[in-house]
This record gives structure tokens, sequence and C-alpha cells, in this order.
């Protein structure tokens, strides 16, 4: 008969009455993962409940229920007249103490003990803001979002006798109610002339761009992006196997005669395009190009996948329409989202593709995420229908064009030696080219001292560029002096 295990429990077993879990289940608990991680092995006799008891200071009681939910569980044997045995896969000599450190209990291991393949192209993060000021690439302000009048649609739909049908599965493509009034506001405001068997709902646009390139791409196919171009969906382009081939962007959008030239040198399967507002530069691409683009796609079969991030805001005449309102081949798939328009956190994006298409891309979609979120759908399907977000969209664009002046007027009073830019027709984002011997990334540093931070991720700087995609969405009037002053500053400090 072994004797009673000679690890000292009160060393191995920490109680937090703090805690909301029953102090006889953090003792089980405790005991368990001792067992698993072979401090305590097999055979091993535990103390009986009132040493327990008396060793880690608790009632005996609870030493008892301790002791019964581990000989519920299967990791002791309780023997009549013998004591209380450890059950456990670990031999060993059941008498002789193991070394163990009570950190180690509680740490989970920091690597895999198996191989896996990394990815390098994955490795770009999205660097977080520690500060309050920040410019992004081009984000909405939350605060200007209808919140109140989607909480109460959302909390309306939970409260609804039917509300089980949101709760449940549903259609892989999404909410139909909600494809319905979307395939209405995009005909409305894009030209567009689609169903809901056209549309696919996703949580943003980056997995719209996921589900396409993977449904769409193989490994070597050759997909066309802008000399700048959004890194994100390179990489997505690239982790399926596809390689890059870039092309020149002006002032009328990406070159037409350099995408004629490479599908004369070989197959080209995609080209990505953000044609509304370039991304990074905000150019727009021309009616006369977009035309071209088109049948030149017919002519020689590849994809457009066109990307309209940032349609709903623009300043000054009608926009120009997307790709999408002309293609008469099925030749363009067409991605958009809410995000931009509502705020980021809010996932709620589409494909707009032919039928056929989107069919295949929902196979993906169900395994990848089995549907949206019916319910905010639902509730963002309301105020389509109620005219609320088109009202949202009016309010908002008038307060984003007085930010995005107020900030053009800054950088032409105050940067005028350091930079150039064009004023942007719409979007949320300035795009700045700024003198060669300036180093952006030191900028960048010199702004984060002062409690400003300019991600890495806007600034683009080589041999033949160097710019800046300067957001301006995200601040009122007051937080953009005090951004742009911070933004002055540290350029005088880093050109000095």
């Amino acid at each position: 008969m072994s004797s009673p295990v000679e690890v000292a429990l009160n060393n191995l077993i920490k109680i937090d009455r703090s805690l909301s879990s029953p102090v006889y289940l953090q003792i089980a608990k405790q005991m368990i993962n001792a067992i698993q991680r072979g401090v305590l092995r097999h055979g091993v006799r535990l103390p009986g409940s009132r040493q327990l008891a008396l060793g880690l200071g608790v009632h005996r009681k609870t030493a008892i229920a301790a002791i019964a939910e581990l000989e519920a569980q299967g990791w002791v044997t309780v023997s009549a007249n013998r004591g209380t045995f450890v059950h456990s896969v670990h031999a060993g000599p059941a008498d002789q103490p193991v070394a163990f450190d009570s950190a180690e209990l509680l740490r989970y291991p920091k690597e895999a003990g198996f191989g896996f393949r990394r990815s390098m192209l994955l490795d770009r993060p999205v660097s977080l803001s520690r500060y309050e000021l920040e410019f992004t690439d081009g984000l909405p302000d939350v605060r200007l979002a209808p919140m109140d009048r989607l909480s109460k649609n959302y909390a309306g739909i939970l409260r609804r006798g039917n509300s089980r049908g949101y709760l449940g599965y549903s259609h892989v493509e999404g909410n139909t109610f909600f494809r319905q009034h979307l395939a209405n506001y995009l005909n409305d405001t894009r030209g567009l002339h689609v169903g809901v068997e056209n549309i696919l709902t996703t949580r943003g646009i980056q997995m719209g761009l996921y589900l396409a390139s993977t449904t769409l791409l193989e490994p070597g196919d050759r997909v066309v992006v802008g000399s700048l171009s959004y890194y994100v969906a390179n990489m997505i382009f690239q982790k399926a196997g596809a390689q890059l081939s870039v092309v020149p962007v002006d002032e009328q959008g990406v070159s037409l005669e350099a995408i004629r030239d490479l599908c004369r040198g070989g197959r080209i399967r995609m080209l990505y395009i953000t044609p509304h507002h370039h991304y990074p530069t905000t150019v727009t691409l021309s009616a006369e190009r977009r035309q071209a683009l088109i049948q030149l796609s017919v002519e020689y079969g590849f994809v457009i996948l066109e990307d309209d991030y940032d349609y709903d805001y623009h300043y000054h005449s009608s926009p120009v329409l997307p790709l999408a309102s002309a293609d008469r081949s099925g030749m363009v798939v067409y991605i958009g989202s809410f995000c931009k328009a509502l705020a980021p956190g809010l996932r709620t994006g589409y494909i707009v593709a032919p039928e056929n298409l989107i069919a295949e891309i929902g196979k993906l979609r169900r395994i990848v995420d089995r549907q949206g979120d019916m319910v905010m759908e639902q509730a963002l399907a309301e105020m389509i229908r109620e005219g609320e977000f088109q009202r949202h969209l009016k309010k908002a664009q008038k307060i984003y064009q007085e930010r995005r002046d107020a900030l053009c007027m800054r950088l032409a009073q105050e940067f005028e030696e350091y930079l150039t830019f064009q004023k942007p027709p719409g979007g949320l984002a300035v795009w700045t080219e700024w003198r060669r011997d300036l180093n952006l990334l030191k900028l960048s540093r010199a702004c984060a001292e002062s409690k400003l931070h300019l991600p890495q991720t806007l600034l683009f700087q080589s041999g033949q560029v160097s710019g800046i995609r300067l957001g301006f969405g995200n601040f009122n009037l007051p937080e953009l002096h005090m951004a742009t002053d911070i933004l002055r500053d540290s350029v005088a400090k880093v050109s000095g």
C-alpha cells in the first residue's frame, strides 16, 4: 500500500475566494491539472478528507465534495478502508515525489509541439493605436453612426414573436430580406441590375476578397494590380498561389496599355481594381478607360475584381458608376461593404456576381462562416427600407466634406514646402506626396512621441514614390487641428 502523496498540496493548489467558481471545483480542477501533467502519478494515495481539508484550510465537506468530483470524472478511485488513489496514464514510482514548478502548472504552452507551415506573406501586422489621435487609411467616425436607430431595430427584432427565424440557420447567401433591399439599394445608387440571386453577404471587404480569390484563383495564376495597391488584397492573392503583375497608375487610373501588353504576353486570370477611388492614391478611373477595360476583359477572358470600398462618399458631382453597372458579359465581380458607411466593427459586406458564381462561392462560405449575422442584416435592411440609412449618408457626407476641406486647407497652408496633393472628389482620405529626402518612418516615430499614431501601413516610400495616405474621417474638427499641428511639428523636427 502506497503512503499518502508527499507533494505539498497547499503549494499545488491555490484557492481564490474572489472567483465565482466554488472552492471544491477549484480544488478538483487544479488536482486534475496536476494529474494530467504527471505531478500526481497513477497509484498515488491522496490524503484523507480530514487531512486534505486541514492542509488546504477548507471545511471538510468542501474536501469531500472535491474528492467526489474527482471520482465522478474518473480521476481517482475510492477504495473502502484503503483510501483514495490517483487514476492516470502517467506511470512511475507512486511513492516518489515529483519535482514541479507550480507556475508551470498554470501556464499554457508557448510553442506548438508539432511542425506546421508558416506564411511570410501574412507577417505584415495591423498596427493598433495606443493614442486617442490616429491617422487611418480612411475610416469613418463611429460617433456619427446611427447606433440608436440600429440598436432599436436590433432589439425590436429579438423581441418579436418570429425572432427564432433569425437565430437559427438560414440561407448561406445571407438574410433574404436584407438581400432584397440591398439589391434595390445597389440598383438605385450604383446602376446595377441585380436580384437576390446575385448577392452573397460577407463580413466585410476582406472576407469578400478571400472568398472570391479562393474560388477563382489557382496556383500560378496571374493577378494584375496597380503599382500602388491594397496590401491586404495582395496578400490574399499571393496566399491563393497567384503571381502579381504590376501596372502603372496615373491621374486617370490604371494604365490600359500596360494591361493590354500583359495580356498579349501571356494569360492573366484577374485584374484587381478600386476604380471609384484607387487605393491608396484616390484617383478615379476615367469613363473612357472603364468602357475599354470591360471590352478588354471580354477579349482576353480575365476576371475584373472590383473593390468599391468607399463609393458612398462623394462631394461634388454624382459619382461615376461602377464597372459592374456596364458589365453585360459577366466579367465583373463586385465587392462592397457597409463598414465605411457605418462603422468598421459592423462587419456587413457583400459580393455581387452572376448567379452561378454566387452559388459556387456560397459553398466556400458555408465552411468558412455558415452565415452572417441574420439579426444585424435584418436591422440594417429595415433601416434601408425606411430610408434611415440613406438619411445618415446624406448627413455624414456634409460632415466629411467639411473635414476634407479643413485637412486640405491645413496641408496647403502649412505643409507647402514638404508635400503636394490633389483634393479628392470623395472618400475619407487624402493622398499626399512628400519630399524624397524626408524619412517617413522617422516622421511616424516623431508623431508617436507626441501621441499621434501614423501607422506604417499608410507610408509608401521607395525609390519611385514617397507618399502618405492621410485619413480624415475619424477626426472631428478640433481633433483634426490637433493632429495636423503634431504632424507639422514632427515634420519640422525630422527635416531639421
